[in-house]
């Protein structure tokens, strides 16, 4: 009897260790994700820091130098103008991807055969890294053996070829197409997520109460994808503003430094003047910039429906 008495303490002090730990569980598998953190985004924010309060040449010493590097920010036209072009390439751009993505995803939201398919096929240029394809609309629009001259030429849509990428304004438009092209799959999956979230039960009703298409759209879908669109626009801002590969690769900021984005000046001031610490006080400031406009996209799309 004792002895079946101890072992009862025994397996219930167990227990109350075993409930007791379960509470840091939820730790355990959150520190994967805070170690990366740090070793990818706290640490590297610290060390930037550090070298944009400095004068970083790529050899040589380094040394303090306090603010300068923000002082000289303030006054460089080139990188005002990248940041007005940059702004100028998100307005443009982000209204564009979220229309073709609504339409997108409400379309292969339909209860149709082979939808799946389509799915994918929407979905596949995602995949494709930004780089590649930006090389692969370089070649497209090549004017000498690129595909889109030699269609536009043989419909006779245009008398002769067209180095497209050779003017600013149709090298911007290629750019969008090509953005778009890559990105909207992306956006359209975030949106058909949120839209499958939906509980078909509220439809039914509101179908009922003798609702129409734009009354659902307008008093279910749209409140109801708030939190969606919250997020997928901001992935999308933030995404523009860092646009880079695209700027290198399809006109190397050119013609006439017409498209040089905010990310592309800073990587000739790191990379090609190296002047690292310059080029990471750059840095701060878009981190600045990107965290306010966050911040007030969040605050407008906030979702203060309970549901």
């Amino acid at each position: 009897m004792q002895k079946a008495e101890i072992m009862t303490t025994v397996n219930r002090a167990r227990s109350r260790g075993f409930f007791a730990n379960r509470q840091n569980v939820g730790l355990l598998f959150a520190l994967p994700a805070v170690l990366f953190s740090v070793v990818f985004f706290v640490i590297p924010l610290i060390m930037t820091v550090f070298m944009s309060l400095h004068d970083w040449p790529l050899l040589g010493e380094h040394r303090f130098i306090g603010l300068d590097n923000y002082v000289k920010l303030a006054s460089d036209g080139q990188f005002w103008s990248s940041l007005w072009f940059t702004t100028r390439y998100t307005l443009v751009i982000t209204p564009i991807i979220f229309i073709l993505a609504f339409i997108l995803a409400t379309l292969v939201n339909l209860p149709l055969r082979f939808i799946g398919f389509f799915r994918t096929a929407f979905f596949i240029p995602v995949v494709i890294g930004l780089g590649t394809s930006s090389l692969l609309w370089v070649w497209m629009l090549n004017d000498r053996v690129g595909p889109i001259d030699g269609i536009l030429l043989n419909l006779k849509l245009i008398p002769k070829s067209i180095v497209w990428l050779g003017e600013a304004n149709s090298a911007m438009t290629w750019i969008i197409i090509s953005v778009v092209w890559k990105t909207v799959g992306f956006t359209m999956v975030l949106l058909l997520t949120g839209m499958q979230a939906i509980p078909e039960e509220l439809y039914q009703q509101a179908m009922v109460d003798g609702a129409g298409l734009w009354e659902k759209f307008r008093f279910i879908t749209l409140p109801l994808l708030r939190r969606t669109v919250a997020l997928a626009m901001v992935l999308s801002v933030i995404g523009s503003y860092l646009g880079f590969d695209q700027f290198y690769i399809m006109t190397r900021g050119g013609p006439q430094n017409t498209t040089i984005s905010v990310v592309y000046w800073i990587f000739n001031n790191s990379f090609t003047y190296f002047r690292l610490g310059y080029g990471a006080a750059l840095s701060i400031v878009l981190l600045v910039i990107l965290v306010i406009l966050s911040v007030i996209q969040l605050r407008l799309l906030r979702d203060e429906t309970q549901y």
